[in-house]
């Protein structure tokens, strides 16, 4: 922490992920009286919980649905990081307004669950050479974001450390599960069928570890200006290639991609979670739904014929 900042191919829904259903922990004015850790986003709140049982209080900052890079944070949103003990943030460029959100809230500690990773990086246009900041999209490398909050807790409440380390292994148990289903849902995809085109190019790491391709609109969501030679140049790979279905992400406009589906013959295939979970009644109300519902759509969109659904 620093001062600033089963059947594998099923993939049958998780339910809650979330230990954090008992009752707070109330002082005798009736406040809750544990220490209140504010994560940048929906997905670090989702993995915060898991680690932190019931001794902490986690909340995000944004909502589900929200876009997470260039959010506009708001009066209230200081407040509430003001009176928080602890800031948990991704990092790696992620979140471009969280220095500006850091220094307005004072002197809270922050921890950037990144800090270790070796990152990808993109490779084209205006943020070439910088870090793909979606890392928790690994399975594998969600590990790690586990690790730094263990560290990140037992710090602020060294009592709850034991705690936290036991939640740890049982949540980086079911992620080593995910990682192990996603792998079995992945490798049945044919050879000539593993080009994943998406709005964002937020499947790096993901693609990295399951033997995909990577094409995209644009590389993150704060560079979202869509050229027509960029468009264009997606256009005649996914003709070339004779992708089957393109996707997008539910927190961006999906206008785009379905029109270099049309131009491309191809099909829009729907829309992943990526940067934000769905609520509580969604199809990703926890990181390992995210990562189940958006396999199901990738093997629905580009399996064969003989295998068209998940």
């Amino acid at each position: 922490m620093t001062g600033a900042c089963s059947n594998p191919t099923q993939l049958a829904s998780s339910g809650s992920d979330d230990p954090t259903k008992d009752s707070p922990v109330a002082d005798r004015s009736g406040q809750d009286s544990r220490p209140k850790v504010l994560t940048t986003f929906t997905i670090l709140a989702d993995m915060a919980r898991n680690v932190a049982g019931d001794r902490l209080q986690v909340e995000s900052i944004t909502k589900p649905g929200a876009e997470i890079h260039g959010y506009e944070f708001t009066p209230s949103d200081i407040e509430r990081a003001a009176g928080a003990d602890l800031i948990v943030e991704n990092g790696l460029g992620l979140e471009l307004w969280a220095r500006r959100f850091t220094e307005a809230a004072g002197d809270v500690p922050t921890v950037t669950l990144t800090d270790g990773i070796e990152p990808l990086l993109i490779g084209e246009d205006a943020y070439a050479g910088r870090p793909n900041p979606h890392a928790w999209m690994s399975p594998k490398a969600a590990q790690q974001y586990v690790d730094r909050l263990v560290e990140a807790f037992s710090s602020l409440d060294p009592e709850g450390t034991q705690q936290y380390k036991a939640n740890a292994e049982v949540y980086k148990g079911r992620l080593q599960t995910l990682d192990a289903e996603l792998r079995n849902a992945l490798q049945v995809l044919p050879a000539g069928q593993r080009l994943l085109v998406t709005c964002e190019g937020a499947f790096s790491y993901l693609a990295r570890d399951y033997d995909l391709e990577e094409a995209y609109l644009w590389p993150v969501n704060a560079e979202s200006q869509i050229s027509p030679r960029r468009m264009g140049r997606l256009i005649e790979r996914v003709k070339r290639d004779q992708v089957p279905a393109v996707f997008c992400e539910t927190t961006v406009s999906d206008k785009a991609q379905r029109e270099v589906a049309r131009a491309a013959g191809s099909r829009f295939g729907g829309s992943f979670y990526v940067d934000s979970l769905s609520d509580s009644n969604g199809p990703a109300a926890t990181l390992l739904d995210l990562q189940r519902h958006n396999v199901k759509l990738i093997r629905a969109g580009l399996g064969s014929a003989a295998d068209p659904k998940p």
